[in-house]
C-alpha cells in the first residue's frame, strides 16, 4: 500500500477505480493541487511463488532429504554446515528456508513442522527476521562480501536458538571468497548455521565440501509433477487434461518451478479451459501424432508419404534434430509396450497409453530394434554432416525399409507375441538344408558360440545368410568332402611360395618360414622350425591365425593348423652362424689366409 507524503493533504487524496494517478496542477507550492487516485487492486503472483512449498510436507519427490532434515531437528543432530546440490527447480533454497524456519520455530508441531504462528515464523513471512539471512553469491561473490558475512555471524540471533545463514548459488564466489570463508565455516559460533545451495557441485572447492553435509536433490519425475500440476489447476479452478499436464511436465525437464510457469503461460492463452492443442502450440512441443503417423507409413513401407510428413513438419519451423531425437523417444516406448514387464516405464495418459499398446502390437521386435539403430544414427551423426535435411530423409527412407516382415506374419492382439530366438536358435533357422560335413573330433573351434543372448543383430545375420548361400552354390572340392584324407608333401610345396610371398613385406618372418622345409605332422599339421623360444611366441601371437587361415584356404582342409618347433642345436654339432667378433674372424681366416696374414702384420685386435 501506497503512502501519502507529509506535505500531500489527506483532503486532497481522492481514492478512484482503475488507475493510479499522480495529478500536478498550478505553479508555486501553495496554490498547487495534488490529485492522488489510488487503485488497490490484487496483484497477480505466479504460481512458482503463489504455491512454494512452506512447509516439509509441501516439498515434491524429496523425500529423503526430507525425512532426513526433520530427523535431525528432533533428535538435536544438526551440523553447523549443510550444501544442497542439484538442478535448477528442485527445492534447494525452499528446503533451506523450511529447515532455516523449523529449527528456529518456538513451538514446533510433533511432525517437526513450523507452527507458523509464533513471533520467529512470523517475522520470517514478513521478510523481517535477523535470524536468517539470505545471500546471493552470485551478485556478492567478492571477499569484501564474505568479510561482511563473518562479521554478522559474531552477533547472536534475537528470536530462536540459531542464527541461519542462506548462501545461494554459492560456487559463484571467487577463489580468494573460499579461502577466507574456510575458517568460519569449519569453526562457526555455537549458534550460526550454514546452508549452502548450488547447481554445479563440481565447482565448490573440496576444503568446503569437506565440511558440509552434502544432499543431493534429484530431479522431479514426470509422474510426481504431473500429479502437483493437477493439484495448482483445481485451486486454480482451471480445466487441464492429463495430456497437457504430460507435455508440461516433459518440457520442465524435472524442474517444478519451470513447470509452474509453463502453466501460468498455457493458462494465459487459453484461460480456464486448457486444451491439448493450444499447449503444444504456445509451447511450440511437435504433435506426437506426427510420430504415430510416421511409423505407420514405415510398416507399410510409404517412404514418399514419409518425406512429405518430414517436410510438413519442417515447414511448422521445427527442427530437424529436434524431430529425429523426438523419433528415437517413440520408438523407445514402442519398444517398452512390447512386454508387460516394462509398461510402467511409459508415462503418459491412459488415452495415449492405449495408442502407443495398439501401434506395438502391430511391430514387429527387429522392425523397432532396426528403427531405434537408424535414428539414434541419424541423431549422433546430423551435426557432421554438410546436409542435415538429406541426411535426416535418408534415415526415413532406410526405416521404410526396415520392416521385412509379411502382413500375414505381423504380430496382433489376437494371436500371442512370440519371443525373439536367441543367437543359436537364429543360426539355426537361416542355416540353408545343404548338409554340412561333420568336423573332425580333433577340431576345437576358436570362437565358443554363446547360446544364453538374446540380442541379435540383423545386419549379421542377413550377412551370415549370403555366406552360406554362396557355400552352397559353390562346387564342393573332394578333398573338403572327405577330411580323413592326410595332407601329403607335395601338395604343401605348391602353396608355399604364395605363404611366403604374403610375408614379402617382413623379410625376418619369410626367412625364419623358409629357413628349413617344413614338416606334415599327424597328417595335418604342418611344422615350422625356429631358432629360439623368443621368436616362436612372436610368431605365434602375431602371424600364427594368418598362417592357419592362408594354409587352410590353399589346401581346402579346415583341420590344417601351423605348430612351431625350436630347432635344438647341440654342441658337438656344426654350424655355420657366427656370432662373436673372434668367431667371424676365425671364420674368414680359413676362407682367406691372406686376412690371417695381415691380421698378424698390423697386430689387430678383434674381440
Amino acid at each position: 500500500m501506497l503512502k501519502t507524503a507529509h506535505f500531500i493533504p489527506e483532503e486532497r487524496v481522492v481514492r478512484l477505480t482503475g488507475f493510479v494517478i499522480f495529478s500536478i496542477m498550478g505553479t508555486g507550492r501553495k496554490n498547487r493541487d495534488y490529485f492522488l487516485s489510488l487503485h488497490l487492486m490484487d496483484q497477480f503472483v505466479v504460481s512458482a511463488r503463489k504455491y512454494r512449498p512452506q512447509q516439509f510436507n509441501d516439498v515434491v519427490d524429496q523425500d529423503n532429504i526430507v525425512t532426513t532434515l526433520k530427523n535431525a531437528i528432533q533428535r538435536k543432530q544438526l551440523a553447523h554446515a549443510y550444501l544442497f546440490c542439484g538442478p535448477r527447480g528442485v527445492g534447494k533454497t525452499t528446503c533451506a528456508r523450511i529447515f532455516a524456519k523449523a529449527i528456529n520455530c518456538l513451538d514446533p508441531t510433533p511432525d517437526m513442522e513450523a507452527c507458523g504462528t509464533c513471533e520467529s515464523c512470523i517475522s520470517f513471512a514478513e521478510g523481517r527476521s535477523y535470524s536468517i539471512h539470505e545471500l546471493d553469491a552470485a551478485s556478492n561473490n567478492s571477499v569484501d562480501d564474505i568479510r561482511e558475512l563473518i562479521d554478522k555471524v559474531r552477533i547472536p540471533p534475537q528470536i530462536g536458538k540459531y542464527s541461519v545463514y542462506i548462501i545461494d548459488e554459492v560456487h559463484m564466489l571467487s577463489q580468494s571468497a573460499f579461502n577466507a570463508f574456510l575458517k568460519t565455516l569449519e569453526e562457526p559460533p555455537s549458534y550460526a548455521l550454514f546452508i549452502l545451495a548450488t547447481t554445479e557441485k563440481h565447482k565448490v572447492l573440496p576444503t568446503i565440501l569437506s565440511r558440509c553435509q552434502v544432499f543431493d536433490f534429484n530431479r522431479i519425475t514426470i509422474k510426481a509433477m504431473t500429479r502437483h500440476l493437477a493439484g495448482v489447476a483445481v485451486k486454480e479452478g482451471v480445466t487441464v487434461g492429463q495430456d497437457s499436464l504430460q507435455v508440461i511436465a516433459q518440457k520442465a525437464d524435472g524442474a517444478m518451478r519451470d513447470a509452474l510457469t509453463l502453466l501460468d503461460q498455457c493458462i494465459a492463452v487459453s484461460g480456464k479451459d486448457v486444451t491439448y492443442q493450444q499447449v503444444i502450440s504456445n509451447l511450440n512441443v511437435l504433435d506426437r501424432e506426427y510420430y504415430f503417423r510416421l511409423t505407420e507409413m514405415a510398416l507399410k513401407n510409404q517412404f514418399d508419404k514419409m518425406l512429405l510428413l518430414f517436410d510438413e513438419v519442417l515447414g511448422r519451423g521445427f527442427n530437424a534434430l529436434h524431430f529425429i531425437g523426438g523419433l528415437s523417444a517413440h520408438f523407445r516406448d514402442l519398444l517398452v509396450c512390447k512386454q508387460p514387464e516394462s509398461l510402467p516405464l511409459i508415462e503418459y495418459g491412459e488415452e495415449t497409453a492405449g495408442k502407443f499398446r495398439e501401434l506395438a502390437s502391430r511391430c514387429s521386435l527387429p522392425f523397432l530394434f532396426k528403427a531405434l539403430h537408424i535414428c539414434t544414427q541419424a541423431e549422433a551423426g546430423y551435426k557432421q554432416s554438410n546436409y542435415p535435411r538429406l541426411h535426416v530423409e535418408m534415415a526415413l527412407i532406410r526405416l521404410s525399409q526396415a520392416d521385412n516382415t509379411p502382413a500375414a506374419k505381423r504380430p496382433s492382439d489376437s494371436e500371442p507375441e512370440q519371443r525373439p530366438p536367441t543367437g543359436n536358435s537364429v543360426a539355426a533357422a537361416i542355416e540353408p538344408e545343404t548338409p554340412r560335413p561333420a568336423p573332425a573330433p580333433s577340431e576345437t573351434p576358436r570362437t565358443p558360440v554363446s547360446g544364453g543372448s538374446s540380442t541379435v543383430s540383423i545386419k549379421k545375420l542377413m550377412h551370415k545368410n549370403q555366406l552360406a548361400k554362396e557355400q552352397a552354390m559353390e562346387p564342393q572340392d573332394p578333398q573338403e568332402e572327405s577330411l580323413v584324407k592326410d595332407l601329403d608333401t607335395e601338395s604343401l610345396e605348391k602353396v608355399l611360395p604364395g605363404l611366403f610371398d604374403l610375408f614379402r613385406d617382413k623379410p625376418n618372418l619369410s626367412a625364419t618360414l623358409s629357413r628349413r622345409p617344413p614338416q606334415i605332422v599327424d597328417g595335418f599339421r604342418v611344422q615350422f622350425r625356429v631358432i629360439n623360444e623368443l621368436q616362436k611366441t612372436w610368431i605365434e601371437e602375431h602371424y600364427g591365425a594368418a598362417i592357419d587361415t592362408y594354409l587352410r584356404k590353399s589346401l581346402h582342409d579346415k583341420r590344417i593348423c601351423m605348430c612351431l618347433v625350436v630347432e635344438e642345436i647341440s654342441e658337438n654339432s656344426p654350424s655355420n652362424t657366427c656370432y662373436m667378433p673372434e668367431e667371424k674372424a676365425r671364420f674368414i681366416a680359413e676362407k682367406n689366409p691372406e686376412f690371417a696374414a695381415l691380421r698378424n702384420d698390423l697386430n689387430l685386435d678383434i674381440s
